[in-house]
């Protein structure tokens, strides 16, 4: 096993590559994409939904194989740097994206070029988080003995969590400033003199995640060791052993009716999940013209309810097993979308009129308990699949897990997207993550029938 240096630099990668979803993907990029650089909501949405897709298809489809290559190769850092590569530059292509519209006027210029450039940016930066946490995920059983694994695996997730939070607090303390008082949240001017004006301090969200990077992952090259090369295996003999390792885990889970139904049901509610914090960001700056720090306020409480939720969640796991808090967590976020997708400026529930403060106040609540389902959610749903695998067959279970979670990740933002730009509604092309949470839950009820009558 390796040394304590070693582990905390692989422990890093996670703080490293934390602001990509936290900055880019859900609280201050995204929604700015829509709302200020698109100008029109239900475009950028739309177009965001089908930038994600293409991501999610990229790495449903390249992530079995390079998980291989990443097994059967034996090196993995030179594979993180390459990806490395395309998540910083496409970070850093992120500040060309000053807004298209006028914020005087109302007008919007279209500039495909600009949008396009955007979004293939946005395309990078995310390919290239996935693809680098693939061969940082292949490290963990060379750092640390098997029964450590679910620690180091849960610091991990911890760290990343830290991350996120301090890169939130460093854009609203000391890089956007309120249009109104060009004041950052801790009173000051944005540093490096970046204009408000022209959206420079969340504009910067791209450049801060890949100086971040750069930065935070250096311990992973320097301390934490790689495999030695195994030579005389070809890239492309991988790959043809990654499309039949694949292709035997889904023969084996077909052949067990409740795994497979489990799976598919995992595979359903994730796509949910993944777009319901897509695009809640999103909704949440089209329906109350929230800017930046205040969208960052909002992630932070959702990042705090996040991590009580995991706490408590864990304990309730023990007392009440994996499959009851999946169940309760799923229909916890399937009411709350709902709820969510009640509130306007001046009403929630659709139909009940109050004031634009207690609005915000119903939406934050709303997303806090959002969050707090999420990390029970993810957390029991491992467990689950801990439990109702063989030993013998938990670590292809566990591969066919991995890889089902990211093979519809394209899904629920496609399903998303497409609603969007068919109804020209936000609210509408949202409710199409409902759908995949209920279908999600109905199918989790067949895989718990399936195991009582295993267990009969």
């Amino acid at each position: 096993m390796v040394s304590r240096r070693g582990i905390f630099g692989w422990l890093m990668f996670d703080w490293a590559t934390q602001p990509v979803f936290t900055l880019i993907t859900t609280f201050i990029f995204a929604p700015y994409f829509a709302g200020r650089f698109i100008g029109d909501g239900v475009a950028g949405q739309a177009y965001w939904g089908y930038a994600t897709a293409v991501a999610g298809v990229l790495i449903a489809v390249l992530s079995p194989i390079l998980g291989s290559i990443a097994d059967v190769t034996g090196r993995r850092k030179p594979w993180i740097a390459a990806f490395s590569v395309l998540l910083v530059s496409g970070a850093f292509l992120l500040w060309f994206s000053a807004p298209l519209s006028n914020a005087a006027d109302g007008v919007v210029t279209v500039q495909t070029g600009a949008i396009l450039l955007v979004l293939v940016s946005y395309i990078l930066v995310t390919i290239g988080a996935e693809f680098a946490t693939v061969f940082t995920n292949a490290m963990m059983p060379d750092l640390v003995p098997p029964e450590r694994l679910g620690r180091l695996s849960g610091t991990g997730w911890a760290i990343g969590y830290a991350g996120g939070l301090a890169s939130l607090v460093i854009m609203l303390g000391f890089l956007v400033a309120a249009p109104e008082s060009g004041r950052t949240l801790l009173g000051m001017v944005p540093l490096f003199g970046l204009d408000p004006g022209l959206a420079e301090g969340t504009r910067a969200s791209g450049p801060l995640t890949a100086v971040w990077y750069v930065v935070f992952v250096l311990p992973l090259f320097l301390f934490t060791p790689d495999t030695a090369r195994r030579h005389g295996i070809s890239l492309l003999s991988a790959a043809r052993q990654g499309i039949g390792d694949l292709l035997t885990r889904i023969k084996q889970a077909r052949q067990d009716a409740r795994l497979f139904l489990y799976l598919l049901a995992h595979m359903l509610y994730v796509d949910g999940l993944i777009a319901l914090f897509a695009f809640g960001g999103i909704y949440a700056q089209s329906v109350f013209g929230w800017d930046t720090t205040k969208l960052g306020l909002f992630g932070i409480f959702l990042t705090i309810t996040g991590v009580a939720g995991a706490l408590i969640g864990g304990r309730l796991n023990d007392r009440l097993g994996s499959i009851a808090v999946i169940r309760g967590s799923i229909i916890i976020l399937i009411l709350s979308s709902l709820a969510i997708l009640s509130v306007e400026k001046s009403a929630i529930l659709f139909v009940v009129p109050v004031s634009g403060s207690i609005a915000e106040l119903s939406y934050y609540l709303i997303g806090g308990v959002i969050g707090a389902a999420a990390g029970p959610l993810q957390s029991a749903s491992r467990t689950y699949l801990a439990e109702i695998t063989e030993p013998t067959e938990r670590t292809s279970a566990f591969g066919l897990y991995a890889m089902v979670g990211k093979v519809t990740s394209f899904a629920g933002p496609l399903a998303v997207g497409l609603l969007t730009a068919f109804s020209q509604s936000q609210r509408i092309g949202i409710s199409a993550l409902i759908g995949f949470l209920i279908a999600g839950f109905v199918v989790l009820g067949f895989a718990a029938s399936a195991g009582s009558a295993v267990r009969r």
